[in-house]
């Protein structure tokens, strides 16, 4: 299926604003103090500005921004640093920067840790201001007023993508919570259906053993009709068996569904040659949609290999904008008009009650079709 982005993945988490924002700041800082912009103190000049961009560029690279952050020291480092790079900076150009910082602590330490460091960060500019710069205490409050209401606004908008993030992951866990119950549901169902099909040729059988045994000596090929008929049947009991674990099987093989769960389900049923096909773009269906569609191809190929006398078997999974469809085609002899080999009768509830349709019926060049429709 079309696998969702792994949400504890840096690109998954991280704002595109960030990243924009760091790539267009940081080297500007730079070429605005190459232009001539004096660093404060001026006697550092542009060589510390330098080296300290080197350094937030080389933290950049290292902040984590999964939800689960194993490297949260990185996360100070880099506010720490920008706090140092707006001491020396004189052209204001930091603020972004910083932002970024402090939207990083948000989205790792969580929205009241941002805060916190905020209001840190503020208290130092307001005191640097007026105690390193010489500023006036309004002229400084003014400027560390106006650097806090830009970096909140980095911490909301990390905040924001953060609480995403978690609902999404908690909806994912609860689509998966729902897969397994459906899965356990139709174990549930097929256990069921397997106890009382082969519980009947059990019951039949038995009885038929019974006659045998009871007319073995006055009526013999009576008795050996009726040990035939057991041994069919204890053939046809096996065949249901087979059939019945085949269908306990998860839907998810080894971590497949779609297409993939499909292919696998093909492989299991020998001899016969089964041929998927997928068209359009495969997406992610629902827990229900898939079990329809699992067990719809699943009861088509049995029927084909039990009833058909088919050498191959065709399949194409349609991909489209209104639904998905799942057409099942044979080379074999068809159907009689009263025969009901798939067992439409139960696979159209199913699929009914998911607001699709099934079709199905014998081909004009020979074989039979199975057609199962479900919306989108």
């Amino acid at each position: 299926m079309c696998g969702r982005r792994d949400l504890a993945s840096v690109d998954a988490v991280r704002p595109l604003l960030f990243t924009v924002l760091f790539w267009v700041v940081a080297p500007a800082v730079l070429v605005v103090h190459l232009l001539g912009a004096p660093t404060f103190p001026g006697y550092l000049g542009v060589l510390p500005l330098a080296g300290l961009l080197v350094v937030l560029v080389a933290l950049w690279f290292m902040l984590p921004w999964e939800l689960n952050a194993t490297r949260r020291a990185a996360s100070v480092a880099f506010v720490i640093v920008c706090v140092v790079l707006a001491a020396v900076d004189g052209s204001g150009l930091v603020a972004p920067l910083l932002l970024i910082g402090l939207g990083n602590v948000a989205q790792v330490f969580g929205t009241r840790s941002a805060y916190g460091v905020l209001g840190v960060v503020v208290a130092m500019f307001f005191v640097g201001g007026m105690v390193v710069y010489g500023q006036e205490w309004a002229d400084s409050l003014r400027i560390s007023l106006i650097n806090a209401v830009l970096c909140a606004f980095g911490i909301s908008v990390a905040a924001a993508v953060r609480k995403a993030a978690l609902l999404l992951n908690e909806l994912n866990a609860r689509e998966e919570e729902i897969r397994r119950l459906a899965v356990a549901e139709e174990r549930a169902r097929m256990a069921r259906e397997m106890h009382d099909s082969v519980g009947h040729y059990l019951t039949v059988i038995k009885v038929g053993l019974e006659n045998a045994e009871r007319l073995r000596e006055r009526a013999v090929d009576r008795a050996w009709d009726e040990v035939r008929q057991s041994k069919l049947l204890t053939v046809e009991a096996l065949t249901e068996t087979r059939r019945s674990v085949r269908a306990l099987r998860p839907l998810a093989l080894e971590g497949r569904r779609g297409s993939a769960a499909l292919g696998e389900l093909a492989r299991s049923f020998d001899g016969l040659k089964v041929d998927l096909h997928v068209t359009g773009a495969e997406r992610d269906l629902g827990p229900d949609a898939e079990i329809v569609l699992y067990r719809a191809f699943q009861e088509g190929l049995t029927n084909v290999l039990r009833h058909a006398r088919a050498a191959t078997a065709s399949a194409e999974l349609r991909f489209e904008e209104e639904g998905v469809q799942l057409v099942i085609t044979d080379d074999g002899i068809g159907a009689e008009p009263s025969q009901d080999g798939f067992g439409l009768v139960a696979l159209t509830e199913r699929v009914t009650a998911l607001g699709g349709a099934v079709s199905a019926g014998n081909r004009p060049g020979g074989g039979f079709e199975l057609r199962v429709e479900l919306p989108a």
